[in-house]
């Protein structure tokens, strides 16, 4: 019988708008590991606050097991700006010690080999902030872990690590981990039980965010579930689950012959020759071509000799790491960056619509309230055979109709990322590119968004570091390695695998003498420079005035009611959602920095 290393008794948790539980009592035992899901501010970190003894209950207890060593990774991190990153991670340890062990050396080898570790925090990006944040808790010695969305800001192959790393970090029946996050793969990657946090309940499941999907129809059918809606979009993502997702179906715990029962009468997720055909009726045969183009600042070539032409109705993912030119080639189709050689020819019947990270697209309308600016759209969007109004579309991707009457700005990370996509499907757009869409957003709002990309009529081009979204809504994926784009026919898998060869390979000798010539840059001409510095400025400038808000609502957070959860909750997404920007803008920052030195 496995031991138990944390129980909760009885727990109750409420602020003045709402009851987060009420006797609740669970527990982790040796051998746990557990993903977490639910829709946001349904509970899911306060269960981890409670969990890991940074909450207190109103009643109730939470009990470990004598010597149980507890780590937690919150999603805000209190690092100390003056610290340097090998201070932070390493502590006070001797280097013989930390060195010397090959468990805190995979960590650092993992997560922050690419960060000077002389470097203090406060000089870091938000990325760089919260993988030096995660590597601090990876080297302890840890009988639990507590995770809450520790994929943020990482890559694919960060992703991936990570996975690996939990997967193998303790023996078989020993050690607890819990984890919170919408990456769907990285929980059936790393989770052998799953807990549904909704309705102040927790609900276990065994196995990952596959077999959940599974287990959760069958509760509702033998339940006749009301929450019609919720389920058709679970039975036919367990559709797509059961027919073909890369390295799920083949796993024990996903019950095929229960699975087969279930989806029998579900069609397949997209009928790509209808779509392809409606695509052509809207389009033409033209979409975009680029054909040997590439875009160099100076001499620092980001892309090169990029041929392909985006067929109709096509729906391609594009993976590759962290500056390697994924922002780039959306700039390239959207013609928001010019290539430097080669060129890119636009069908003349082309309309398209980009979803940034900077929510760019929101920022006029800002004052306006949403139901203002679902008034100027177009009246109904067809799902599934049926039309929907715009009200309803908003209610479908999980957005409360009683927000209709706020202000733009006023909205919450999801809400704005929920309402920018409903404007980019109202806008009879034909070409739609989303760059790292999954930000902001829980797993259920992203159950629907793919829903609803499934019956859109267009070309969909998809950049994200969520594996799940990629496989999910597109039908082939490419990578940029080295400035090329490389066609995947062995999706992820084979990216990760082209990944793994290019590290293992021996460095090239004009390559490995680099740093011997860091005192050479390449030149700019003086156009060119004028273009770097204006926008340098422009970027410092808005830097200037997020660090501004977020200093703001970290005063308002301090000074705000503690027991009013609501609030709390809305002002931590908010704070969430400009430093987000802000970890995009400082690694462009950079970018730009470079160029000049």
């Amino acid at each position: 019988m496995a031991t138990p290393l944390v129980v909760a008794e009885s727990l109750h948790l409420e602020y003045p708008t709402k009851v987060v539980f009420d006797g609740l009592t669970l527990g982790v035992e040796e051998g746990d590991r557990i993903g977490i899901v639910g829709r946001n501010g349904d509970g899911k970190s306060s269960l981890l606050g409670l969990l890991s003894g940074l909450t207190r209950p109103q009643s109730g207890r939470v009990v470990r097991r004598g010597g149980v060593r507890f780590g937690v990774l919150a999603q805000g991190d209190d690092l100390d700006p003056a610290a340097t990153v090998g201070h932070t991670i390493v502590g006070t340890r001797p280097e013989h010690e930390w060195a010397g062990s090959p468990a805190i050396r995979e960590v650092i080898t993992g997560l922050v080999a690419d960060i000077d570790w002389t470097a203090t925090v406060g000089e870091l990006s938000g990325g760089q902030r919260r993988r030096v944040s995660l590597a601090a808790l990876l080297v302890g010695d840890w009988d639990v872990i507590a995770l809450d969305e520790p994929t943020n800001h990482l890559d694919i192959e960060g992703i991936a690590w990570l996975a690996e790393h939990l997967k193998n970090r303790w023996a078989r029946n020993s050690g607890g981990l819990l984890v919170v996050t919408h990456d769907r793969w990285f929980l059936d990657e790393v989770a052998t039980s799953t807990w549904e946090v909704h309705d102040g309940v927790v609900e276990p499941f065994e196995g990952g965010y596959a077999a959940y999907v599974l287990q959760r129809v069958e509760r509702d059918r033998i339940a006749a579930a009301t929450e019609a809606k919720r389920q058709n979009l679970m039975r036919k993502e367990l559709a797509w689950l059961r027919r073909g997702a890369p390295a799920r179906t083949s796993k024990p715990k996903f019950r095929i012959d229960a699975a087969t029962v279930l989806i029998e009468d579900v069609p397949p997720i997209r009928n790509p020759l209808e779509l392809q055909r409606l695509a052509v009726a809207r389009l033409g045969k033209d979409v975009v071509d680029l054909e040997d183009a590439g875009v160099s600042y100076g001499d620092n070539e980001v892309l090169r000799d990029v041929t392909w032409r985006i067929a109709p109705g096509e729906r391609t993912g594009i993976v590759g790491a962290n500056g390697s030119g994924k922002s780039t080639l959306l700039g390239l189709i959207s013609g928001d960056v010019r290539p430097t050689s080669g060129r890119v020819k636009r069908g003349k019947t082309v309309r398209l619509g980009l979803l940034d990270q900077q929510f760019s697209q929101l920022a006029e309308i800002g004052d306006d309230r949403v139901r203002e600016v679902l008034a100027r759209t177009r009246t109904t969007f067809t799902v599934d055979g049926r039309d929907l109004t715009p009200a309803q579309l908003l209610e479908r991707l999980g957005f409360a109709r009683e927000h209709l009457a706020t202000r733009v700005a006023e909205l919450s990370g999801g809400q704005k990322r929920r309402l920018q996509l409903l404007l980019l499907l109202l806008d009879e757009l034909n070409l739609i590119c989303l760059d790292e869409p999954t930000n902001d957003v829980d797993a259920e709002m992203l159950a629907a968004m793919e829903d609803l990309l499934d019956s859109w009529p267009g070309t969909l081009i998809v950049v994200s570091h969520d594996r799940y979204l990629v496989e999910r809504v597109t039908d082939q994926q490419y990578a940029i390695l080295d400035g090329h784009l490389r066609h995947l026919p062995g999706g992820v898998d084979e990216y990760l695998r082209l990944r793994r060869d290019q590290a293992a390979a021996p460095v090239p000798a004009s390559r490995a003498s680099a740093p011997a010539q860091a005192g050479t840059h390449p030149s700019l001409s003086g156009a060119e420079r004028r273009a770097v510095q204006k926008e340098l400025s422009a970027v410092e400038r808005r830097l200037g005035r997020l660090g501004t808000d977020i200093d703001a609502v970290h005063q308002k957070m301090a000074a705000h009611d503690h027991s009013d959860y609501q609030g709390l909750q809305e002002l931590t997404e908010k704070v969430r959602s400009l430093t987000d920007e802000a970890a995009g803008l400082e690694e462009r920052w950079l970018e730009l920095s470079e160029q000049l030195d």
